[in-house]
């Protein structure tokens, strides 16, 4: 009897053990429910405080002016948190990762070309 204890004490412990130090590969496929990301900021100073600003990407203007403009786009800004927080990269490489996603969806290459047979550019 006490075999078997320790057998599956044994297993329980290897697999616990693997599954931490394999965590970065495993945790980004589990599905994260989006109830995480409704209650985003909804102005610019609030999306400023989100993280949600670089200096390739300054929202400090848009404070300074007093743009009462609602923030960033709801929609976006939850995409971008989820890209920071599942790969943890930074703003600003979240940022570049959307636009291609999105470029990729509208058939568009990452260097801004459509990727359409029919195009024809002149340059």
């Amino acid at each position: 009897m006490s075999y078997l204890l320790y057998s599956v004490s044994f297993a329980v412990l290897v697999t616990g053990t693997s599954l931490y130090l394999l965590r970065t590969r495993w945790l980004p496929l589990l599905p994260t429910p989006s109830a995480l990301y409704f209650r985003l900021p909804s102005s610019f100073t609030s999306d400023i405080e989100a993280g949600l600003t670089s200096t390739d990407f300054d929202l400090t203007a848009n404070v300074a002016s007093g743009d009462s403009r609602a923030g960033l786009d709801q929609a976006g800004k939850r995409e971008v948190m989820k890209i920071m927080k599942s790969r943890r990269v930074d703003f600003n490489e979240a940022r570049r990762i959307y636009t291609e996603q999105n470029f990729a969806k509208n058939n568009i290459g990452p260097d801004g070309r459509p990727r359409d047979p029919k195009f024809v550019s002149f340059s």
